[in-house]
């Protein structure tokens, strides 16, 4: 007999059936014993009356391997709409220590429990909340990913260990490599601008590192990036990109991720053909207005700031996103393009979802003389180190005009589904005081 999953159960009623997995319930109900089994299908639920066949789960803990036989019979209020009476029952792999952390209901996310939570990360994962959360971060992936496809992308892989820091700053790792100092990428910044001129369009899903001395709610050490980047584009063009992404992965989310969804009580997100825009002085003069506290002239968005915008332009524009536009040029980093009308501004933007920044998108300075001129009075970096050359050669070989974006998987994931932090969508998150599980 060939194993079934539970999620086919419901097609099977009437036929005897084999399943596999772990023993993730057991309880006693007015003489009858019932457990759930969990695969990756689901839970099914299983009515055992004999009682040699309960002695086998004597002393069995959470966690047991089994394999169960029996018949399927429809019952509306057993996961699925279907329950297996009369089973047989193999223990395939015993389990008899208690585990440290019960998965049979749901865990905690309060911020006073998210230590224990993450300790116990290995165990927890198999708590069905905690595993929903994680296929809807997986279908996120595969959405994002073939929307750049079908906007005629390439996908690339890019190195993670480089000879120098690509954002600058004191916020990187290093290490010994070979008796040279080698750094972790902050970003693929450079080698995606590099291959604009190989093949005008490109993204990557992959793993960066920031050496953030932060532990709040925001940041992590280790997260994945999402960056894109186009060739001959202006800035409406990388808005309207983005723009298309978010309702794109929302919809393809919504609709292939229902169960997981409906488990986490989420609210699907408000998002518009055209995402709106509104500029960082715009903000502060609206949010100085409501709120009395002055943030007229600061150079960025405080975190309460951010939360007050997402909400206007939910209640105001109709959309859970928002671009924030105009930022100082005395900001930007040295590969960032000033506006052509507007110099005193840079080329930029942010797009805050919810609450939260999630994408930082740029024009890139495309003209060699001036990037020369931007890295060292910027970055105070030499056109010769090692770092830099690359992406200096590719410019002065020829580049268009050129812009990107860099997104955090697991904000979006966190804001998509509603969560507090964003160490609850990493699987093992990575911050200043935690290096395991």
């Amino acid at each position: 007999m060939d194993r079934v999953l539970s999620s086919q159960l419901k097609e099977l009623v009437g036929k005897e059936v084999k399943l596999q997995g772990w023993l993730h319930k057991k309880r006693l109900l007015g003489g009858l014993t019932f457990i759930n089994l969990r695969d990756r299908g689901g839970l099914t639920q299983i009515l055992i009356k004999d009682k040699d066949e309960v002695e086998k789960l004597r002393g069995m803990q959470i966690g047991t391997v089994l394999e169960i036989t029996g018949e399927v019979i429809e019952e509306p209020r057993a996961p699925g709409g279907a329950e297996v009476h009369d089973p047989a029952i193999t223990v395939m792999v015993a389990v008899t220590d208690e585990p440290p952390i019960e998965i049979d209901k749901p865990l905690s996310h309060k911020s006073d429990n998210l230590d224990t939570l993450f300790e116990y990360r290995v165990i927890g994962l198999r708590n069905i909340q905690e595993t929903a959360i994680f296929k809807v971060q997986s279908e996120l992936a595969k959405a994002i990913r073939g929307y750049f496809y079908d906007q005629n992308f390439v996908e690339i892989r890019t190195p993670k260990l480089l000879a120098a820091a690509t954002e600058g700053g004191a916020e990187v790792f290093k290490l010994d490599y070979f008796d040279k100092e080698a750094t972790l990428a902050q970003s693929p910044q450079f080698y995606k601008q590099i291959m604009v001129g190989v093949f005008e369009r490109v993204f990557e899903i992959a793993p960066v590192y920031r050496a953030e001395p932060s532990a709040t709610s925001r940041h992590m050490t280790e997260y994945i990036s999402i960056d894109g980047e186009m060739g001959f584009i202006n800035i409406e063009d990388l808005k309207n990109l983005l723009s298309g992404l978010m309702g794109y992965v929302t919809e393809q989310v919504y609709a292939q991720c229902e169960k997981e969804l409906a488990l986490l009580r989420t609210d699907k997100p408000l998002i518009p053909k055209s995402i709106p825009s509104m500029s960082i002085a715009e903000i502060h003069e609206h949010y100085t207005k409501a709120t009395g506290t002055t943030t007229v002239g600061e150079k960025d968005l405080r975190p309460d700031e951010e939360r007050w915008i997402c909400d206007y332009a939910k209640d105001n524009l109709k959309s859970d996103a928002i671009f924030v536009t105009d930022w100082p040029v005395s900001e930007m980093k040295f590969y960032h393009k000033a506006q052509v009308e507007h110099p005193e501004f840079a080329d930029r933007f942010d797009l805050l979802f919810r609450g939260v920044e999630i994408a930082t998108g740029s024009m890139r300075e495309n003209d060699y003389q001036t990037v020369l001129t931007q890295l060292k009075d910027k970055a105070g970096g030499d056109s010769n180190d090692p770092g830099f050359k690359p992406l200096l050669m590719a410019m002065q070989a020829g580049m268009p005009t050129h812009g990107g974006f860099g997104m955090g998987l697991e904000r979006l994931t966190e804001k998509m589904i509603g969560l507090s932090n964003v160490k609850e969508a990493s699987l093992f998150p990575r911050d200043i005081n935690r290096l395991a599980p």
